[in-house]
């Protein structure tokens, strides 16, 4: 489906404002439901009598449908539109976790994980709906406030699912409960001002291009499903055949290294330095507070490298890499706190960077397809992540940072190979419009 370059407008200043706020508070509440239910599920599916090998290959379907399922949804949004695609995620979503509290078996367990792994992606409809309504310039600072909005519900999820559980049938209250937040999350999302609010204005045609373009309220889930199969096809291929490897190889590589750094981060430190749990609890409540909130530097931080988001992932990437060594050379605990400090805002600008280039480089009108591609990319990561983890823990506790040591100076050399690349391209476009 072809169309013409478009923005949207709003009337007025603060009824953006409103909208975009009210994008925010969708986002805290999904993860904020979600963060309810995740400590919960290797625990639940162990009391349904499940062996830990049989637990883990269960608990993981959800990240195995993720990875499958991310590029065509958000691929499915950018042709079927943000409000229809945000609402039929949403509403499977709650179809799933209410499933979830009625598991009492394994089969049933099985089963409400799937539409919840084929239709969780929320948030990535929320980040490319973002990216819709705000200007280049704007979007670095909208997408830092959106991922701090979420992980401070990620954050707070857990204390009300832990006093959940602490009553008899916790776990299913908890799922009932997350199911009656995607629930309102849906009604929030119905009731926003799609057709009044928003204003469509289409541009200039370019070379090839229709000069029509479309209003998200013309945009109908019910057109024929081959029609909608066809443009989901053909945004996947574009964005596949796109010279955009860089990118999501830089992306897989942070991811691992990312992940292997937190992955045996307790049972490291209880090794190390004989950190007690209670007083490790603290360090990544410390950590996980920090992030959340470092998602209100990115802005800031953007405007002060002047919008230029590939010397400012080349830095956020090496600054990861090095705190990630010195976390593994730590010689007592107050180096590692330091390292904590700062991997918690080096890390939450470096993804807002990378799906900002992301969506540079492959352009708006597939923003839905290139989010989703990324998640993809980073639940390739997820899967990959525990292995290499449990490989590197056979020579040393510190094996998993070291090895991500290694992964983060590879995306290092990658972006100093490809960067001059990416400007020159950026160069060359900006002179030819």
């Amino acid at each position: 489906m072809n169309q013409a370059k478009c923005s949207f407008l709003f009337h007025n200043a603060r009824g953006k404002a409103r909208y975009i706020k009210c994008i925010y508070v969708v986002g805290f509440m999904d993860l904020f439901g979600v963060s309810m239910i995740i400590p919960l599920l290797s625990h639940h599916v162990k009391a349904l009598g499940a062996s830990p090998t049989v637990a883990g290959v269960v608990v993981s379907t959800y990240g195995i449908l993720q990875l499958f399922s991310s590029t065509i949804v958000g691929s499915w949004s950018d042709v079927v539109g943000r409000r229809y695609s945000l609402l039929t995620c949403l509403l499977l979503s709650a179809l799933g976790y209410g499933l979830l509290g009625k598991s009492t078996s394994i089969a049933l367990f099985v089963l409400a994980r799937i539409p919840v792994g084929l239709f969780k992606h929320s948030l990535s409809i929320c980040r490319a709906l973002l990216s819709d309504l705000v200007s280049e310039s704007e979007r670095p600072l909208v997408m830092g406030h959106f991922n701090a909005a979420s992980s401070v519900g990620f954050i707070l999820g857990p204390v009300v699912g832990g006093y959940l559980t602490e009553h008899e049938g916790g776990f299913y209250t908890s799922s009932f409960t997350c199911a009656a937040i995607f629930l309102l999350n849906a009604g929030l999302v119905w009731m926003l001002p799609w057709s009044e609010t928003l204003v469509h204005k289409t541009g200039p045609p370019s070379p090839g291009q229709h000069r029509a373009g479309f209003r998200w309220r013309e945009v109908s889930l019910l057109q024929p499903v081959w029609r909608q199969l066809s443009s989901v096809g053909s945004k996947i291929n574009m964005v596949a055949s796109s010279d955009m490897w860089d990118l999501f190889l830089v992306r897989l590589l942070m991811a691992i290294a990312i992940m292997l750094y937190h992955s045996n981060f307790s049972l490291a430190l209880e090794e190390r330095f004989s950190l007690k749990p209670k007083v490790t609890g603290y360090l990544i409540s410390y950590s996980s507070t920090l992030g959340a909130l470092s998602g209100f530097l990115v802005g800031p931080v953007t405007q002060l490298y002047g919008n230029n988001m590939p010397a400012l992932l080349l830095h956020s990437t090496l600054l990861t890499c090095s705190l990630i060594f010195l976390y593994a050379a730590a010689p007592n605990v107050w180096q590692v706190l330091l390292t904590s400090t700062f991997f918690a805002i080096s890390t939450s600008i470096g993804r807002t960077c990378i799906t900002d280039l992301e969506l540079q480089r492959g352009g708006s009108q597939a923003s839905g397809t290139l989010i989703g591609a990324g998640q993809s990319v980073t639940a390739v990561g997820r899967v990959l992540a525990p292995l290499l983890s449990g490989v590197a823990q056979e020579f040393s506790p510190c094996g998993p940072p070291s090895l991500g040591v290694v992964l983060g100076l590879a995306a290092v050399g990658v972006l100093l190979l490809r960067i001059p690349k990416w400007d020159g391209r950026g160069k060359r476009k900006m002179a030819t419009l």
